[in-house]
């Protein structure tokens, strides 16, 4: 693998580009095209891997079971160059799957995973400097073993890593978890939180609810999480981004809100300070699929906080990166904000607020 750029040079030749007012979609993303079956490798478990059955497309298999189908955009950094020059979009912010993930494994396995993620993402990075940035990921389920990986990250120049809206089902505030965040913010890297393994899956699986259902309360989970459990009050640099404009987080606020100020005694258990007060001090990407609801979102997450985020190239996502924010008549200075400024505050912080 080349040298890797540094995030300075990657950080100017995003800089260099953004100086048209072209957008950065800071959700996506990217799977190495040949994804070996990690199961031969470890002897175990169901690790995703990749089944090239026709040209332009890929069978995702967990295991010996068929996930889902891809395609050549969910690999490809050229084709999806093309794709996003279709909506004035020269920059895509790339991190893997969440299913990719693979907290249920042994540690040293899951590890070794998310380097060969990681390396391929930096290699991307390196290749289409102008056009890629990426966000790595990390064994949560082994605190020595992710801070090591979050200092090899930082050295490859990443600014930040995704992580799940819950490790093997414990939540983030969980104190396993806080000397990985306390890392994060001594490195200085962002993270993108998005749903995943979502709680009560097994129970409605009919109506693609995990995806409907489950997703949004799984990312309002995270965010009531590491509020409640006060890691965002210990932490106050380390910069939040939730997936899904916060998942059901935020239209649910006054529910929330009146749950700590009615029974204190189960909710101000570990942190005093109300929920309310941390709306603006957390990022959120775009994608609601909504005008109306995104209106609101900018209200009460705050117009400095909501980035361009698509959640491409799923069939969920925001696949025409962005249109309809374009046709809301917001102010323009509000939309600069949403399509680059935002998500280059979020992902380096004062360098470019």
């Amino acid at each position: 693998m080349p040298e890797p750029l540094s995030s300075g040079q990657i950080a100017g030749a995003v800089s260099d580009v953004l100086q048209s007012t072209a957008f950065i979609d800071m959700h996506t993303h990217l799977l190495p095209e040949n994804l070996p079956n990690f199961a031969d490798k470890f002897g175990y478990g169901d690790f995703i891997h990749l089944q090239h059955q026709r040209p332009g497309f890929a069978n995702m298999m967990k295991g010996d079971a068929f996930f889902r189908e891809i395609a050549r955009n969910c690999w490809d950094p050229e084709t999806r160059i093309h794709e996003y020059a279709l909506y004035k979009t020269p920059v895509q912010v790339v991190c893997t799957i969440p299913v990719m993930f693979s907290y249920w494994a042994k540690p040293a396995d899951c590890l070794d995973l998310s380097r060969f993620l990681n390396d391929h993402l930096a290699g991307v990075v390196d290749d289409y400097p102008e056009h890629y940035m990426a966000l790595g990921t990390i064994p949560m389920q082994d605190t020595d073993l992710a801070i090591k990986e979050l200092q090899r990250l930082k050295d490859l120049g990443f600014p930040g890593i995704q992580i799940g809206s819950n490790i093997n089902q414990m939540n983030l505030n969980e104190p396993q978890f806080f000397p990985i965040f306390e890392a994060c913010q001594a490195l200085d890297l962002a993270i993108l939180v998005h749903p995943w393994d979502m709680m009560g899956e097994a129970q409605m699986r009919k109506y693609w609810l995990p995806w409907l259902v489950g997703m949004p309360a799984e990312t309002s989970r995270a965010v009531c999480s590491v509020i409640f459990g006060g890691v965002m009050e210990r932490l106050p640099r380390l910069r939040w981004c939730f997936a899904h404009a916060g998942g059901s987080f935020l239209p649910t606020i006054g529910r929330i809100q009146h749950g700590f100020d009615c029974r204190p005694d189960l909710v101000a258990v570990d942190n005093a300070r109300p929920p309310r007060d941390y709306l603006g001090k957390f990022w959120v990407d775009s994608a609601t699929h909504d005008p109306h609801l995104l209106r609101y979102v900018l209200e009460t997450a705050g117009e400095d906080k909501v980035c361009l985020g698509t959640d491409y190239p799923f069939p969920l996502g925001d696949l025409e990166i962005g249109r309809f924010i374009t046709e809301m008549g917001l102010p323009e200075a509000v939309v600069e904000k949403v399509f680059y400024k935002n998500a280059l505050a979020w992902l380096h912080g004062a360098a470019f607020e």
